[in-house]
């Protein structure tokens, strides 16, 4: 995306790639974004188990999100020195102390005290995941190995909400709790088994994110993330109620258009190292047109389930791609400060949850569910635009 990127961007002396230790970090992802997501099946009976009301229960999710921006801006700096590989188990411990305090947790201040534990390891280890992961294969791998870590979001995506209500309605939301815990606990012992000893290569320091975002092209780049992901979850916020109201879809098919679009964004994962060992500035661009024409064919055409279900899916195949590709963009635009980019990311994708929720809620307000999805769809067209027009002077990628 800039002319630093192309001069820095160099190939690497040749090196074995390190599969396992990558599919540790694929383990790690999977069990933080697992444990994100909890709360949204549960919420009803952790409310009624500690007698507060349900919207207090929901500032669980808000304390982990703004722990997990601050987190991710911060984490560079406070581990400085230290072994990456410690850091990493050190947040899958955080990880597994969260789930056994959430599980016994008797009241909100315990609750909200895990929550704010695992937003610091979720914000930490995405953090590093970018800048670990390009040391454990060679450069040609690097579009490859992110799309399998990243692999980890989409299958939590998929079974961390119906699997977590499932077994809650059996043995109670605490048991799941100590099975996410479980999860967190196995990913500790491969990534002991697995992970090289990996030195800490920067010097961050809180003055290194300001000249990071000065860098040609980079504060353009983090704001192209934060539009792109605005726009997705403007939209993903409201889906439910678009294809009941709009679509006219019932409960079941609600579910089936979900677990289409959890899928998809699965082989969109898949599909990223694909497209983006061909060209990262067209896969940039490509994607949010696609969800786009999604958005925009969801809110145009007025179309039954099927024709409905299809859309949804291509904007989930489309998705998965995103937060791969920009990563990809991150470890050759700043290959020097990957971990201080990595949180860069991780405060603008936490931004645009923000900004996508709160947006769409005001769109809502105004102009219903049909606006959220024409003005999503406009604001990844013209995130494309930006994107092409910002790229148009660099060398391709």
């Amino acid at each position: 995306m800039s002319e630093y990127a192309e001069r820095t961007w160099a190939p690497a002396a040749e090196q074995q790639a390190s599969w396992p230790a990558v599919f540790s970090l694929t383990l790690g992802v999977f069990g933080l974004v697992t444990a994100e997501f909890l709360p949204a099946s549960l919420l009803t009976p952790i409310a009624r188990a500690l007698d507060i009301p349900e919207a207090l229960a929901g500032q669980a999710v808000t304390a982990t999100a703004i722990v997990a921006f601050f987190a991710g801006l911060l984490a560079a700096v406070v581990t400085r020195g230290l072994d990456r590989r410690r850091v990493l188990m050190g947040f899958s411990t955080l990880l597994i102390l969260s789930n056994l305090l959430v599980a016994a947790a008797p009241n909100l201040p315990l609750l909200l005290l895990a929550r704010v534990l695992l937003g610091i390891a979720l914000g930490g280890f995405w953090s590093m995941a970018t800048a670990v992961t390009i040391r454990l294969v060679p450069p040609a791998l690097v579009p490859r190995a992110l799309s399998l870590v990243f692999s980890g979001v989409s299958v939590a995506t998929i079974v961390a909400v119906p699997l977590g209500s499932y077994i809650g309605g059996l043995y109670g939301w605490r048991v799941v709790f100590l099975l996410s815990a479980g999860i967190g606990l196995v990913t500790l012992v491969i990534q002991m088994a697995t992970l090289p000893r990996l030195a800490d290569l920067g010097a961050a320091r809180l003055g290194t994110l300001l000249s990071v975002l000065q860098r040609p092209g980079i504060g353009l780049g983090i704001a192209c993330v934060v539009l792109v992901f605005s726009g997705h979850f403007a939209l993903f916020t409201y889906v439910r109620p678009f294809l009941e109201s709009v679509g006219g879809t019932d409960v079941s098919g609600i579910a089936l258009t979900l677990l289409g679009f959890g899928l998809a964004n699965f082989a969109g994962t898949l599909l990223a190292g694909f497209l983006l060992e061909r060209s990262l500035r067209l896969t940039l661009a490509l994607m949010p047109l696609l969800i786009a024409a999604a958005g925009l064919g969801l809110t145009g055409l007025h179309a039954g389930l099927p024709l409905q279900a299809l859309l949804v899916a291509l904007w989930g195949l489309a998705f998965g791609t995103i937060p791969v590709a920009w990563s990809t963009w991150l470890a050759r635009a700043v290959p020097d400060e990957t971990e201080t980019g990595g949180g860069l990311i991780v405060a603008a994708v936490q931004l645009a949850i923000t900004f996508g929720a709160a947006g769409g809620g005001a769109i809502y307000a105004l102009a219903g569910v049909a606006g959220v999805f024409a003005t999503g769809g406009a604001l990844m067209v013209a995130t494309s635009a930006i994107i092409l027009a910002s790229i148009s002077a660099s060398k391709p990628a």
